[in-house]
């Protein structure tokens, strides 16, 4: 057997060994390299006394069966002491950040509901009663009480819902217009967002222009 490709390369440091694993070929070429140097071009240096080992992956990400296999091959090398294995961080900050949390019931007179995210909420908001999240705010329901989406600031946010009759809607800092302004006019799959710092309201289906990278699934 014969492997002529160049995609492990092992170098000694001064207390142990580092495999660094190229991160551009094929899982398979890598595996199949990785266990015919530990097998057969590397012995003078994989035999005798215990030797620390950090794995390098440079910029590919493994799932948790590719890292087994990697393992697995190394670990029949019994003097092959797994000391690291590195790969780059996912952003799970950022990921957690777009979920969209689901809650249903009736928020009613004197209840205010808190959320730290983005929210979607099944069910009606009655007067008196308020939503307040970080993130946007989507109801599928009426909602004849307070909305407060953004209320850290962020002024990005939206606030949606089926039918949309609110006391009071606030994205951020900025308020928006009066009750007596919200009569005479088609309510339902409606959205408020912020332009030039200034409350406006748009059907549903045009939220993309304000969102292009929109996506209710996602929580985006």
């Amino acid at each position: 057997m014969t492997v002529k490709s160049n995609h492990v390369t092992i170098k000694g440091i001064k207390d142990g060994l580092v495999f660094l694993l190229d991160d551009t070929c094929e899982f398979s070429a890598l595996l199949e390299e990785l266990r015919y140097k530990l097998e057969y071009s590397h012995q003078n240096i994989l035999t005798g006394p215990i030797v620390h080992v950090d794995v390098k992956l440079g910029e590919r990400i493994v799932t948790e069966d590719q890292k087994e296999m990697i393992l697995d091959i190394l670990k029949q090398k019994g003097n092959l002491l797994i000391r690291s294995f590195e790969m780059p961080e996912l952003h799970e900050e950022s990921e957690t950040k777009e979920i969209l949390t689901t809650m249903s019931g009736i928020v009613r007179s004197g209840q205010v509901l808190h959320h730290n995210g983005n929210l979607m909420f099944l069910g009606d908001v009655n007067p008196g009663g308020t939503i307040a999240c970080t993130g946007d705010i989507f109801i599928l329901g009426s909602l004849r009480g307070m909305a407060h989406a953004g209320i850290e600031g962020n002024e990005g946010a939206v606030i949606a819902a089926s039918y949309l009759a609110p006391t009071q809607l606030r994205i951020a800092e900025v308020i928006s217009r009066p009750p007596d302004e919200w009569e005479n006019r088609e309510t339902s799959m409606e959205f408020a967002f912020l332009c030039d710092g200034k409350m406006q309201i748009d059907k549903m289906t045009n939220m993309f222009r304000i969102r292009p990278d929109f996506n209710v699934f996602k929580g985006v």
